[in-house]
């Protein structure tokens, strides 16, 4: 059985604790769009519509946000940066609200990643890790394909086998 990994139309996956925990975020500046907790939900909702279906994947609350894992290790965070993380906010570049993803990454692509600048960030806390600022902008294909060999890097290899991968350039 091959399982592929592909973006559909964010579908409604929780019912709302994420209102009450992210309901006061686009109120801490100005500046911020209104619909900072619907982009919130909907960046939730569109990785997990590529981690959920990942052999053995799993989604669970995070310290702040909501993260995939296989077995127990994180190949995905979905965080609101809204002043409760400040280790968030040094990794990211500075306070919100916006919300970043991390992910898994490993040789060239962890060095390109990590030395490109924005939207990547490199966080200090894992060697692997990388981060990623979601926008409007945000190429969500490309999202897909770093969230898929997010898992495959963590992944036992008879599950890893398991996925279709975009062939490598």
């Amino acid at each position: 059985m091959v399982i592929t990994a592909f973006l559909s139309p964010a579908p409604a996956i929780r019912a709302d604790p994420l209102a009450a925990r992210f309901r006061t975020a686009s109120a801490i500046i100005d500046a911020v769009p209104a619909n900072f907790d619907d982009f919130l939900r909907d960046a939730i909702a569109r990785v997990a519509a590529v981690a959920a279906p990942l052999p053995d994947a799993y989604e669970e609350d995070a310290w702040i946000g909501v993260r995939w894992r296989i077995r127990q290790r994180t190949f995905a965070h979905v965080a609101p940066v809204d002043g409760r993380s400040p280790a968030f906010e040094r990794a990211a570049g500075g306070p919100g609200p916006y919300v970043v993803m991390t992910f898994r990454s490993d040789g060239d692509e962890l060095d390109t990643l990590s030395r490109i600048g924005y939207p990547y960030f490199k966080p200090d806390w894992s060697p692997t890790v990388v981060g990623l600022h979601l926008t409007d902008e945000s190429d969500w294909d490309e999202i897909a394909e770093l969230v898929t060999e997010s898992y495959c890097l963590l992944a036992p290899k008879k599950l890893a086998r398991l996925v279709a991968r975009p062939p490598q350039d």
